[in-house]
């Protein structure tokens, strides 16, 4: 047998299926990262409502942490949402 075919077949089998999922993190650590950022987002709007409120920092600045907020609490309650709607779902199904 051809040596270059043994090394074809080797890289062959070495090679991840194209429909086997890219290896990412777990679950666990997603939802950890995720909830992680969701509170610094709402730790720094906190701040930047401080700051406007006390310094009269830029109310520009103020408006785009609102907004991010909204959009990360928005987020959240859509998600929320989802779990909701699937559990029942779970819990209408014939056993």
């Amino acid at each position: 047998m051809d040596i270059q075919a043994l090394g074809a077949v080797k890289n062959y089998t070495a090679a991840r299926p194209a429909t086997e999922p890219a290896p990412g993190p777990k679950a666990g650590e997603y939802l950890a990262n995720i909830t992680r950022d969701f509170a610094a987002t709402l730790q720094e709007s906190e701040d930047t409502a401080k700051a406007a409120m006390t310094t009269g920092a830029d109310p520009h600045t103020l408006v785009q942490a609102l907004a991010q907020t909204e959009m990360a609490v928005e987020a959240a309650v859509t998600v929320r949402d989802r779990v909701v709607e699937a559990y029942q779902e779970i819990l209408r199904m014939p056993v």
